[in-house]
C-alpha cells in the first residue's frame, strides 16, 4: 500500500531532476526508508548500550565463546 505525501523541494532541484528523467517519488521512497533504518539501528544500539557494553568487557576477560572451535 502506498501512502501520497507532499513534499517541498527548490524548484530549481525539481526541474533538474525532472529534465533527467528522475523518478522524485522513487528517490524520496529510498531516501526516507534508509534514514529510517539508520534511525531504528541507532536507537537500537543506544537502548542496549549496557548490554553491549557489558558483553564487550566479558569478551575482554575471557574471550570469545567457543574461540577453542574457531578455524581462522
Amino acid at each position: 500500500m502506498r501512502a501520497k505525501l507532499n513534499l517541498t523541494v527548490e524548484k530549481a532541484i525539481a526541474d533538474e531532476a525532472r529534465d533527467l528523467g528522475i523518478n522524485m517519488s522513487r528517490v524520496a521512497e529510498e531516501a526516507i526508508a534508509k534514514a529510517a533504518k539508520l534511525e531504528r539501528n541507532r536507537r537500537w544500539v543506544e537502548e542496549n548500550r549496557e548490554v553491549l557494553s557489558q558483553y564487550a568487557e566479558e569478551v575482554e576477560r575471557e574471550g570469545l565463546p567457543l574461540e577453542k572451535y574457531r578455524l581462522f
